[in-house]
């Protein structure tokens, strides 16, 4: 499986500014999701990797092979990329069986008929369709629909496997088997998939890396865990994340290195960074992640309840401390009345610290509260 490398890519549509300057490296046998809100940049990305879609300027590597190259004039098309692309609505051919949607590209590629047969009954088994093998695509549900897409796209053995948002058509509980079954998929077929969402849960869930993009910038390309724990800026904060983070304003009093005396949401405090924080201005924000902030007796902080959101297995706390809305995430199924008065604290040593004026991450560490 090969490496895929993009190097200063750009794409415009007029004076409109799809994707800036990416440079990005896909490595083999990833799973990497581009990952941002609508119009971001992500579908196009994907779309100038496969060679649907011409950058603007650039370089794209594929497997050390330029695929596309702005400066000496090359631009491979799709089917000189040896890649399989899985699409939004499935795009299956209706008046053909499962086993002829499978075998149908194997049959454009020429190849020898005991060989497709063989390959398709592979696909069969791999994605556990082989009850519906003569069934016609109306006479299956979504999900089914869906793994036919897949064996259908996995059947040539393409060298990269891209997908474009497939799982949005599917209820919330079927995505959530399809989104195991794919991740299955992946280690099985020790293929790099590149996948495209927006939906941030299903990012963090498969991906091996994020790239999360925003107006057609990288904002961050790290693994989910990373990202979600020490996001890049406050964008990444606030999109990564259900509920999503804390974003608590504060005046920078004094410090330097690692250590930062802070006046926030009525009190002093010091925040002690794992490292050595580089620049900070005179005032910061404070990211804090909602189980990061308990509701516990003797907690430095007093709010008034505003709401509390019960889910089974967690609920969802909203408070007011002072102006400043905070949510805090309580494990089981609890209630509190409406204005009833709690106690917060900030714990553990993920706190991130952004500089305010340039919304970027700083330092991560922990707070102490005078």
């Amino acid at each position: 499986m090969p490496q895929i490398i993009l190097e200063h890519v750009n794409k415009r549509f007029e004076k409109f500014v799809a994707v800036e300057d990416l440079n990005l490296v896909i490595e083999d046998r990833g799973f990497v999701t581009l990952l941002g809100p609508s119009g971001c940049g992500k579908t196009t990305t994907l779309r100038m990797i496969a060679g649907l879609e011409t950058p603007t300027s650039g370089r794209i590597l594929i497997d050390g092979v330029p695929v596309y190259d702005s400066e000496k004039g090359i631009n491979l098309p799709p089917n000189k990329r040896d890649i399989g692309f899985l699409f939004q609505n499935y795009a299956l051919w209706p008046h053909m069986t499962v086993y002829q949607n499978i075998a149908f590209g194997l049959e454009m590629l020429k190849w020898d008929k005991k060989k497709i047969q063989s390959r398709v009954d592979e696909m069969l088994a791999l994605l556990k369709i082989e009850q519906f093998v003569k069934r016609y695509p109306a006479e299956l549900s979504g999900g089914q629909q869906q793994r036919v897409a897949i064996a259908r796209t996995l059947a040539p053995s393409p060298r990269v496997l891209f997908m474009d948002e497939p799982l949005s058509n599917l209820d919330a509980k079927l995505r959530g088997e399809m989104r195991t079954e794919l991740k299955r998929l992946h280690t099985d077929t020790n293929s790099t998939f590149v996948y495209v969402t927006h939906d941030q849960l299903e990012a963090m869930t498969l991906s091996t890396r994020v790239c999360l993009m925003d107006t057609g910038k990288l904002q961050q390309y790290a693994p989910p865990l990373e990202i979600y724990n020490h996001p890049a800026n406050t964008f990444v904060g606030s999109f990564v994340g259900n509920p999503t983070m804390n974003f608590i304003p504060a005046q920078v009093l004094s410090g330097g290195g690692k250590k930062w005396q802070l006046s926030l949401l009525g009190r002093e405090a010091t925040f002690t960074a794992n490292g050595t924080v580089e620049y900070l201005g005179g005032e910061g924000i404070l990211g804090v992640r909602p189980e990061f902030l308990p509701i516990r007796d003797g907690g430095a902080l007093t709010a008034a309840i505003y709401s509390t959101l019960p889910a089974g297995m967690e609920t969802t706390v909203k408070a007011f401390c002072g102006d400043t809305m905070l949510t805090s995430v309580v494990f089981g199924s609890v209630d509190y009345a409406v204005d009833a008065k709690v106690n917060l604290d900030i714990i553990g040593d993920d706190i991130v610290l952004f500089d305010k004026a340039s919304k970027m991450n700083v330092g991560v560490g922990s707070v102490s509260f005078s």
